[in-house]
Protein backbone atom coordinates (compact mmCIF):
# COMPACT_ATOMS: atom_id res chain seq x y z
CA UNK A 1 0.00 0.00 0.00
CA UNK A 2 3.17 2.58 0.90
CA UNK A 3 4.55 1.07 -2.35
CA UNK A 4 1.48 2.28 -3.92
CA UNK A 5 1.24 5.70 -2.71
CA UNK A 6 4.61 6.45 -3.07
CA UNK A 7 4.41 5.85 -6.79
CA UNK A 8 1.11 7.79 -6.98
CA UNK A 9 3.42 10.98 -5.06
CA UNK A 10 5.81 10.44 -7.76
CA UNK A 11 2.80 10.63 -10.32
CA UNK A 12 1.48 13.76 -9.15
CA UNK A 13 4.77 15.47 -8.75
CA UNK A 14 5.83 14.82 -12.07
CA UNK A 15 2.64 16.18 -13.27
CA UNK A 16 3.19 18.95 -11.29
CA UNK A 17 6.72 19.79 -12.71
CA UNK A 18 5.36 19.35 -16.13
CA UNK A 19 2.83 22.45 -15.72
CA UNK A 20 5.07 24.56 -14.49
CA UNK A 21 6.16 27.43 -16.49
CA UNK A 22 9.93 28.64 -16.93
CA UNK A 23 11.29 31.54 -19.08
CA UNK A 24 14.87 32.20 -19.63
CA UNK A 25 16.07 35.62 -19.77
CA UNK A 26 19.28 37.06 -20.91
CA UNK A 27 21.71 38.95 -17.99
CA UNK A 28 24.60 40.85 -20.09
CA UNK A 29 27.39 40.86 -18.26
CA UNK A 30 30.04 44.01 -17.72
CA UNK A 31 33.00 41.88 -17.64
CA UNK A 32 36.50 43.20 -17.54
CA UNK A 33 39.29 41.59 -20.71
CA UNK A 34 40.73 39.70 -17.73
CA UNK A 35 37.64 38.34 -16.36
CA UNK A 36 36.13 37.13 -19.44
CA UNK A 37 39.64 35.78 -20.01
CA UNK A 38 38.62 33.90 -17.01
CA UNK A 39 35.26 32.76 -17.82
CA UNK A 40 36.16 31.47 -21.48
CA UNK A 41 39.29 29.77 -19.53
CA UNK A 42 36.03 28.19 -17.14
CA UNK A 43 33.60 27.24 -19.68
CA UNK A 44 37.17 25.46 -21.69
CA UNK A 45 37.44 23.67 -18.56
CA UNK A 46 34.43 22.20 -18.27
CA UNK A 47 34.42 20.95 -21.79
CA UNK A 48 37.26 19.31 -21.43
CA UNK A 49 35.71 17.28 -18.32
CA UNK A 50 32.32 16.71 -19.88
CA UNK A 51 33.66 15.21 -22.93
CA UNK A 52 35.45 12.27 -21.74
CA UNK A 53 31.88 11.48 -19.29
CA UNK A 54 30.12 11.36 -22.19
CA UNK A 55 32.43 8.07 -23.21
CA UNK A 56 31.88 6.67 -19.93
CA UNK A 57 28.38 6.92 -19.65
CA UNK A 58 27.56 5.69 -23.34
CA UNK A 59 29.85 2.87 -22.10
CA UNK A 60 27.92 2.11 -19.26
CA UNK A 61 24.36 2.91 -20.59
CA UNK A 62 22.74 -0.23 -20.08
CA UNK A 63 23.41 -0.58 -16.59
CA UNK A 64 22.26 3.18 -16.41
CA UNK A 65 19.08 3.19 -18.33
CA UNK A 66 17.17 1.67 -15.65
CA UNK A 67 17.44 4.09 -13.13
CA UNK A 68 15.48 6.75 -12.47
CA UNK A 69 16.99 10.56 -13.58
CA UNK A 70 17.94 11.53 -9.50
CA UNK A 71 19.93 7.46 -9.36
CA UNK A 72 21.49 8.32 -12.53
CA UNK A 73 23.93 10.97 -11.04
CA UNK A 74 24.69 10.04 -7.87
CA UNK A 75 25.41 6.37 -9.94
CA UNK A 76 27.86 8.16 -12.24
CA UNK A 77 29.66 9.96 -9.65
CA UNK A 78 30.16 6.68 -7.57
CA UNK A 79 32.22 5.64 -11.09
CA UNK A 80 34.64 8.38 -11.17
CA UNK A 81 34.60 10.35 -8.06
CA UNK A 82 36.91 8.52 -5.19
CA UNK A 83 35.33 8.96 -1.55
CA UNK A 84 36.21 7.84 1.86
CA UNK A 85 33.46 5.18 1.63
CA UNK A 86 34.07 4.55 -2.61
CA UNK A 87 38.10 4.59 -2.62
CA UNK A 88 38.32 2.51 -6.13
CA UNK A 89 35.98 3.87 -8.56
CA UNK A 90 35.66 1.94 -11.57
CA UNK A 91 36.88 4.67 -14.06
CA UNK A 92 39.88 6.44 -13.02
CA UNK A 93 40.47 8.65 -15.53
CA UNK A 94 39.26 11.98 -13.85
CA UNK A 95 41.65 10.66 -10.95
CA UNK A 96 45.27 10.42 -12.26
CA UNK A 97 47.00 13.47 -11.94
CA UNK A 98 46.63 15.32 -15.56
CA UNK A 99 49.63 17.39 -16.75
CA UNK A 100 46.95 19.59 -19.15
CA UNK A 101 44.31 19.34 -17.22
CA UNK A 102 45.48 20.20 -13.30
CA UNK A 103 41.78 21.84 -13.15
CA UNK A 104 40.28 18.11 -12.88
CA UNK A 105 42.10 17.46 -9.59
CA UNK A 106 40.08 20.28 -7.96
CA UNK A 107 36.87 20.02 -9.83
CA UNK A 108 34.27 22.03 -7.89
CA UNK A 109 32.03 18.80 -6.79
CA UNK A 110 28.56 20.95 -8.02
CA UNK A 111 29.78 21.73 -11.30
CA UNK A 112 30.86 18.14 -11.72
CA UNK A 113 27.38 17.06 -10.66
CA UNK A 114 26.09 19.62 -13.25
CA UNK A 115 28.87 17.73 -15.96
CA UNK A 116 27.27 14.41 -15.05
CA UNK A 117 23.52 15.24 -15.61
CA UNK A 118 24.90 17.06 -19.22
CA UNK A 119 26.59 14.06 -19.88
CA UNK A 120 23.46 11.67 -18.94
CA UNK A 121 21.29 13.72 -21.36
CA UNK A 122 23.48 14.09 -23.93
CA UNK A 123 23.75 10.33 -24.43
CA UNK A 124 19.92 9.74 -23.55
CA UNK A 125 19.41 11.54 -26.27
CA UNK A 126 21.48 9.77 -28.63
CA UNK A 127 20.02 6.26 -26.87
CA UNK A 128 16.40 7.14 -27.92
CA UNK A 129 17.33 8.48 -31.23
CA UNK A 130 19.90 4.89 -32.08
CA UNK A 131 16.63 3.02 -31.17
CA UNK A 132 14.46 4.86 -33.04
CA UNK A 133 17.14 4.58 -36.14
CA UNK A 134 17.05 1.25 -35.91
CA UNK A 135 13.27 0.32 -35.63
CA UNK A 136 13.11 2.31 -39.07
CA UNK A 137 11.39 5.48 -37.67
CA UNK A 138 13.32 7.94 -39.81
CA UNK A 139 12.50 10.81 -41.91
CA UNK A 140 14.20 9.22 -44.87
CA UNK A 141 14.70 5.30 -45.69
CA UNK A 142 18.57 6.31 -46.96
CA UNK A 143 18.71 8.72 -43.36
CA UNK A 144 22.56 7.41 -41.65
CA UNK A 145 22.61 6.46 -38.23
CA UNK A 146 23.09 9.16 -35.50
CA UNK A 147 26.47 10.47 -34.35
CA UNK A 148 27.04 10.42 -30.41
CA UNK A 149 27.82 14.09 -30.35
CA UNK A 150 31.48 13.90 -27.69
CA UNK A 151 32.73 17.26 -29.27
CA UNK A 152 29.91 18.82 -27.18
CA UNK A 153 29.70 22.78 -26.29
CA UNK A 154 27.42 22.56 -23.54
CA UNK A 155 27.67 25.43 -20.99
CA UNK A 156 28.52 25.37 -17.57
CA UNK A 157 25.27 25.21 -14.76
CA UNK A 158 26.15 27.46 -12.07
CA UNK A 159 24.48 26.74 -8.62
CA UNK A 160 24.07 29.45 -6.41
CA UNK A 161 26.23 29.52 -3.15
CA UNK A 162 28.47 26.99 -4.49
CA UNK A 163 29.21 28.56 -8.07
CA UNK A 164 27.71 32.12 -8.05
CA UNK A 165 26.84 34.67 -5.91
CA UNK A 166 24.51 37.46 -6.05
CA UNK A 167 24.55 40.79 -4.42
CA UNK A 168 21.46 42.95 -2.98
CA UNK A 169 19.01 43.36 -5.72
CA UNK A 170 21.01 41.09 -8.10
CA UNK A 171 22.79 43.85 -9.35
CA UNK A 172 26.48 42.35 -10.02
CA UNK A 173 27.45 38.46 -9.45
CA UNK A 174 30.60 37.14 -8.04
CA UNK A 175 31.45 33.51 -9.99
CA UNK A 176 33.64 30.29 -9.27
CA UNK A 177 36.13 30.24 -12.55
CA UNK A 178 39.21 28.55 -13.26
CA UNK A 179 42.17 30.87 -12.75
CA UNK A 180 44.87 28.67 -14.55
CA UNK A 181 46.19 27.61 -11.39
CA UNK A 182 43.11 27.28 -9.13
CA UNK A 183 39.51 27.10 -8.27
CA UNK A 184 38.87 31.05 -7.20
CA UNK A 185 35.73 33.54 -7.20
CA UNK A 186 35.70 36.52 -9.36
CA UNK A 187 35.33 40.09 -7.80
CA UNK A 188 31.88 41.50 -8.64
CA UNK A 189 31.10 41.43 -11.99
CA UNK A 190 28.15 44.12 -12.84
CA UNK A 191 25.19 42.92 -14.68
CA UNK A 192 24.58 45.40 -17.48
CA UNK A 193 21.17 43.99 -18.68
CA UNK A 194 18.24 41.67 -17.29
CA UNK A 195 16.43 40.39 -20.45
CA UNK A 196 12.70 41.01 -19.30
CA UNK A 197 13.35 41.41 -15.49
CA UNK A 198 11.24 38.65 -15.14
CA UNK A 199 13.42 38.10 -11.63
CA UNK A 200 11.17 41.48 -10.17
CA UNK A 201 7.96 40.10 -10.71
CA UNK A 202 6.54 38.81 -7.18
CA UNK A 203 6.61 35.54 -6.87
CA UNK A 204 8.63 34.15 -9.46
CA UNK A 205 12.02 32.50 -8.62
CA UNK A 206 15.35 32.14 -10.28
CA UNK A 207 16.88 29.25 -11.13
CA UNK A 208 20.65 28.03 -11.67
CA UNK A 209 21.84 29.81 -15.01
CA UNK A 210 24.37 29.00 -17.34
CA UNK A 211 27.18 30.69 -18.08
CA UNK A 212 27.45 31.59 -21.55
CA UNK A 213 30.55 32.82 -22.76
CA UNK A 214 32.66 32.91 -26.15
CA UNK A 215 34.40 35.43 -28.31
CA UNK A 216 31.62 37.66 -28.58
CA UNK A 217 29.32 36.90 -25.57
CA UNK A 218 29.69 37.33 -21.94
CA UNK A 219 26.00 36.36 -20.27
CA UNK A 220 24.15 34.63 -17.89
CA UNK A 221 21.32 32.63 -19.26
CA UNK A 222 19.13 32.58 -15.94
CA UNK A 223 15.85 30.63 -16.08
CA UNK A 224 12.93 31.97 -14.06
CA UNK A 225 10.56 29.98 -13.03
CA UNK A 226 7.08 31.87 -13.64
CA UNK A 227 4.53 32.19 -10.76
CA UNK A 228 1.21 30.97 -12.24
CA UNK A 229 -1.66 33.45 -12.90
CA UNK A 230 -5.16 33.03 -14.34
CA UNK A 231 -6.97 35.62 -15.86
CA UNK A 232 -10.44 36.31 -15.15
CA UNK A 233 -12.97 34.66 -17.72
CA UNK A 234 -14.61 37.17 -20.08
CA UNK A 235 -17.43 37.16 -22.62
CA UNK A 236 -15.02 38.31 -25.44
CA UNK A 237 -12.19 36.70 -26.93
CA UNK A 238 -9.16 38.37 -29.17
CA UNK A 239 -9.44 36.16 -32.42
CA UNK A 240 -5.97 36.77 -35.12
CA UNK A 241 -5.88 36.20 -38.71
CA UNK A 242 -2.45 36.10 -39.88
CA UNK A 243 -1.78 37.06 -43.47
CA UNK A 244 0.50 37.47 -46.18
CA UNK A 245 -0.70 41.36 -47.08
CA UNK A 246 -1.46 42.31 -43.22
CA UNK A 247 1.00 40.92 -40.98
CA UNK A 248 -2.27 40.13 -38.63
CA UNK A 249 -5.23 41.35 -38.34
CA UNK A 250 -7.33 41.35 -34.32
CA UNK A 251 -10.89 41.63 -33.40
CA UNK A 252 -12.58 41.36 -30.26
CA UNK A 253 -15.32 39.00 -30.58
CA UNK A 254 -18.13 38.43 -28.00
CA UNK A 255 -20.03 35.26 -27.38
CA UNK A 256 -23.04 36.71 -28.52
CA UNK A 257 -21.44 37.85 -31.82
CA UNK A 258 -20.72 41.66 -31.00
CA UNK A 259 -17.49 43.01 -32.21
CA UNK A 260 -16.35 45.50 -29.71
CA UNK A 261 -12.57 46.47 -31.03
CA UNK A 262 -10.63 45.63 -34.37
CA UNK A 263 -6.99 46.01 -34.90
CA UNK A 264 -4.76 45.81 -38.27
CA UNK A 265 -0.73 45.18 -36.98
CA UNK A 266 1.67 45.40 -39.96
CA UNK A 267 5.45 46.20 -39.80
CA UNK A 268 5.46 47.36 -42.79
CA UNK A 269 8.91 49.38 -42.27
CA UNK A 270 10.52 45.65 -41.12
CA UNK A 271 9.13 44.31 -44.20
CA UNK A 272 10.54 46.59 -46.84
CA UNK A 273 13.91 45.94 -45.14
CA UNK A 274 13.51 42.44 -45.17
CA UNK A 275 12.35 42.58 -48.65
CA UNK A 276 15.24 44.70 -49.87
CA UNK A 277 17.55 41.95 -48.54
CA UNK A 278 16.15 39.31 -50.30
CA UNK A 279 16.24 41.37 -53.44
CA UNK A 280 20.19 42.39 -53.11
CA UNK A 281 19.93 38.44 -52.94
CA UNK A 282 18.15 37.28 -55.95
CA UNK A 283 20.26 40.55 -57.96
CA UNK A 284 23.17 38.95 -56.64
CA UNK A 285 22.83 35.27 -57.40
CA UNK A 286 22.02 35.96 -61.25
CA UNK A 287 24.51 37.72 -61.71
CA UNK A 288 26.80 35.26 -60.53
CA UNK A 289 25.13 32.26 -62.37
CA UNK A 290 25.31 34.31 -65.44
CA UNK A 291 29.27 35.15 -65.05
CA UNK A 292 30.15 31.50 -63.55
CA UNK A 293 27.62 29.58 -65.57
CA UNK A 294 27.80 27.17 -62.65
CA UNK A 295 25.36 26.62 -59.24
CA UNK A 296 26.18 29.29 -56.37
CA UNK A 297 28.39 28.43 -53.92
CA UNK A 298 28.33 27.30 -50.44
CA UNK A 299 27.93 30.20 -47.85
CA UNK A 300 26.84 32.82 -50.96
CA UNK A 301 25.61 36.03 -49.57
CA UNK A 302 25.76 34.78 -45.83
CA UNK A 303 25.85 37.80 -44.22
CA UNK A 304 22.70 39.23 -45.95
CA UNK A 305 20.75 35.93 -45.59
CA UNK A 306 21.41 36.50 -41.76
CA UNK A 307 20.33 39.61 -41.47
CA UNK A 308 17.01 39.02 -43.40
CA UNK A 309 16.75 36.09 -40.88
CA UNK A 310 17.03 38.59 -38.32
CA UNK A 311 14.86 40.79 -39.49
CA UNK A 312 11.95 38.07 -40.32
CA UNK A 313 12.26 37.36 -36.38
CA UNK A 314 12.49 40.92 -35.17
CA UNK A 315 9.31 41.27 -37.04
CA UNK A 316 7.35 37.83 -35.21
CA UNK A 317 8.34 39.51 -32.29
CA UNK A 318 6.62 42.70 -33.17
CA UNK A 319 3.38 41.37 -34.11
CA UNK A 320 3.34 38.57 -30.94
CA UNK A 321 3.91 41.66 -28.63
CA UNK A 322 1.04 43.87 -30.54
CA UNK A 323 -1.56 41.01 -30.61
CA UNK A 324 -0.82 40.32 -26.85
CA UNK A 325 -0.94 44.43 -26.43
CA UNK A 326 -4.00 44.52 -27.78
CA UNK A 327 -5.82 41.51 -25.95
CA UNK A 328 -4.17 43.01 -22.54
CA UNK A 329 -6.15 46.18 -23.30
CA UNK A 330 -9.42 44.82 -23.67
CA UNK A 331 -9.24 42.42 -20.85
CA UNK A 332 -9.62 39.15 -22.69
CA UNK A 333 -8.55 35.72 -21.67
CA UNK A 334 -8.50 33.71 -24.85
CA UNK A 335 -6.39 33.99 -27.75
CA UNK A 336 -7.76 32.33 -30.45
CA UNK A 337 -5.53 31.38 -33.67
CA UNK A 338 -5.99 29.17 -37.29
CA UNK A 339 -4.18 26.17 -36.71
CA UNK A 340 -1.48 26.38 -39.45
CA UNK A 341 0.34 23.85 -38.56
CA UNK A 342 2.09 22.04 -41.51
CA UNK A 343 0.13 24.31 -44.07
CA UNK A 344 2.14 24.58 -47.35
CA UNK A 345 1.50 26.97 -50.20
CA UNK A 346 0.65 25.52 -53.63
CA UNK A 347 0.29 28.77 -55.17
CA UNK A 348 3.50 30.91 -56.69
CA UNK A 349 5.95 30.02 -59.26
CA UNK A 350 9.32 29.32 -58.22
CA UNK A 351 10.86 33.24 -58.33
CA UNK A 352 8.37 34.64 -58.03
CA UNK A 353 7.17 37.76 -55.78
CA UNK A 354 4.21 35.33 -54.23
CA UNK A 355 6.27 32.78 -53.82
CA UNK A 356 8.87 34.61 -51.60
CA UNK A 357 6.24 36.04 -49.90
CA UNK A 358 4.91 32.66 -48.70
CA UNK A 359 8.44 31.16 -48.08
CA UNK A 360 9.22 34.22 -45.86
CA UNK A 361 5.96 34.25 -44.00
CA UNK A 362 7.01 33.56 -40.20
CA UNK A 363 3.11 32.63 -38.90
CA UNK A 364 4.78 29.56 -36.84
CA UNK A 365 7.08 31.55 -35.52
CA UNK A 366 4.49 34.11 -34.35
CA UNK A 367 1.96 31.64 -33.28
CA UNK A 368 4.86 30.21 -31.00
CA UNK A 369 5.55 33.37 -29.42
CA UNK A 370 2.55 34.38 -28.71
CA UNK A 371 1.73 30.65 -27.11
CA UNK A 372 4.80 31.66 -24.91
CA UNK A 373 4.18 35.05 -23.56
CA UNK A 374 0.16 34.74 -23.36
CA UNK A 375 0.63 31.64 -21.52
CA UNK A 376 2.75 32.95 -19.20
CA UNK A 377 0.23 36.52 -18.30
CA UNK A 378 -1.81 33.46 -17.48
CA UNK A 379 -4.11 33.61 -20.54
CA UNK A 380 -4.90 30.82 -22.70
CA UNK A 381 -4.28 30.41 -26.66
CA UNK A 382 -6.20 28.22 -28.76
CA UNK A 383 -6.17 27.16 -32.36
CA UNK A 384 -9.55 26.59 -34.81
CA UNK A 385 -9.78 24.69 -38.20
CA UNK A 386 -8.75 27.34 -40.43
CA UNK A 387 -10.64 26.31 -43.55
CA UNK A 388 -13.22 28.70 -45.56
CA UNK A 389 -12.72 31.37 -42.25
CA UNK A 390 -11.25 33.93 -45.48
CA UNK A 391 -13.98 32.20 -47.86
CA UNK A 392 -17.54 33.37 -46.39
CA UNK A 393 -18.99 36.27 -45.13
CA UNK A 394 -18.98 36.95 -42.00
CA UNK A 395 -23.01 38.14 -42.01
CA UNK A 396 -23.58 34.90 -43.43
CA UNK A 397 -24.53 35.44 -47.24
CA UNK A 398 -22.38 33.05 -48.49
CA UNK A 399 -18.78 32.85 -50.43
CA UNK A 400 -17.09 36.44 -51.05
CA UNK A 401 -15.24 37.21 -53.97
CA UNK A 402 -11.79 38.72 -54.01
CA UNK A 403 -11.08 41.92 -55.55
CA UNK A 404 -8.35 41.51 -58.75
CA UNK A 405 -6.76 44.39 -58.12
CA UNK A 406 -6.95 44.58 -54.22
CA UNK A 407 -6.87 40.95 -52.94
CA UNK A 408 -7.33 42.13 -49.55
CA UNK A 409 -10.59 43.39 -50.30
CA UNK A 410 -13.65 40.66 -50.75
CA UNK A 411 -17.05 41.46 -52.09
CA UNK A 412 -20.37 40.22 -50.25
CA UNK A 413 -22.52 38.37 -52.36
CA UNK A 414 -24.25 41.59 -50.97
CA UNK A 415 -22.75 43.74 -53.18
CA UNK A 416 -21.06 45.17 -49.50
CA UNK A 417 -17.04 45.22 -50.00
CA UNK A 418 -14.92 44.43 -46.71
CA UNK A 419 -11.41 43.66 -45.53
CA UNK A 420 -11.11 40.23 -46.17
CA UNK A 421 -8.46 39.73 -43.05
CA UNK A 422 -11.13 41.34 -40.99
CA UNK A 423 -13.56 39.29 -42.35
CA UNK A 424 -11.99 36.35 -41.57
CA UNK A 425 -10.80 37.21 -37.82
CA UNK A 426 -14.49 37.78 -37.29
CA UNK A 427 -15.20 34.32 -38.31
CA UNK A 428 -12.27 32.51 -36.65
CA UNK A 429 -13.97 34.10 -33.41
CA UNK A 430 -17.37 32.76 -34.06
CA UNK A 431 -15.84 29.43 -35.02
CA UNK A 432 -14.41 29.36 -31.26
CA UNK A 433 -17.52 30.80 -29.70
CA UNK A 434 -19.88 28.40 -31.57
CA UNK A 435 -17.35 25.17 -30.87
CA UNK A 436 -17.72 26.26 -27.10
CA UNK A 437 -21.19 26.64 -27.18
CA UNK A 438 -21.83 22.97 -28.86
CA UNK A 439 -19.45 21.38 -26.50
CA UNK A 440 -16.71 20.59 -29.17
CA UNK A 441 -13.45 20.97 -27.03
CA UNK A 442 -11.19 19.89 -29.80
CA UNK A 443 -12.28 23.09 -31.44
CA UNK A 444 -12.21 21.34 -34.94
CA UNK A 445 -15.68 21.89 -35.95
CA UNK A 446 -15.75 23.88 -39.33
CA UNK A 447 -19.69 23.34 -39.87
CA UNK A 448 -22.78 24.30 -38.03
CA UNK A 449 -24.50 21.14 -38.49
CA UNK A 450 -24.97 17.80 -40.98
CA UNK A 451 -27.21 16.76 -43.41
CA UNK A 452 -29.17 13.06 -42.96
CA UNK A 453 -26.83 11.40 -44.87
CA UNK A 454 -23.80 13.29 -43.37
CA UNK A 455 -23.18 15.92 -45.62
CA UNK A 456 -21.61 18.86 -44.27
CA UNK A 457 -22.75 21.89 -45.01
CA UNK A 458 -22.44 25.84 -44.36
CA UNK A 459 -19.39 26.58 -42.63
CA UNK A 460 -19.39 28.55 -38.85
CA UNK A 461 -19.19 32.30 -39.59
CA UNK A 462 -20.36 35.06 -37.07
CA UNK A 463 -23.78 35.32 -38.53
CA UNK A 464 -24.35 31.56 -37.54
CA UNK A 465 -23.18 32.85 -34.04
CA UNK A 466 -25.91 35.30 -34.08
CA UNK A 467 -28.34 33.47 -34.99
CA UNK A 468 -27.92 30.96 -32.50
CA UNK A 469 -28.15 33.77 -29.69
CA UNK A 470 -31.31 34.68 -30.97
CA UNK A 471 -32.59 31.12 -31.11
CA UNK A 472 -30.99 30.76 -27.44
CA UNK A 473 -32.94 33.37 -26.54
Amino acid sequence: MSQRKTKQRRNNKAKATSLEIVRTDVWQQAASKSEKEQLLLTVLEYGAYLRPLVLIVNAQWKSLASLRPSERVNAVERMIHSTAKNPSPKHRYFLAKPKKRPSMLKFPSYLRRAAIADAISIVSSFQTRYREWHSEIRGKRTSAPPRLTAMCNSYPTLYKGQQVLYSQGSHSVRLKVWSGSDWVWTNEIKIKAFGNRRHLIPGNEIQSPSLVVNKKKCQLSMPVKVKKVALPESEFVASVDLGINSAATAAIVGKTGTVKARAFIDPAKDIDRRNQRRMMIAKRAKQTTNLTQEKLPKGFCQGLYRKSSNINLEISRKVANQVIEFATEHNVKVIVLENMAGWKAKAGKRGTLLKQKFHLWCHRKIVELIKQRWTELGGIVKEVNPKYTSAYAFDGSGKVRRSKHNYSLARFSTGKQYNADLNAAYNIGARYWYCSLMGDKTFSRVYDSKSSDGTLRTPVTLGTLRQLTVASS
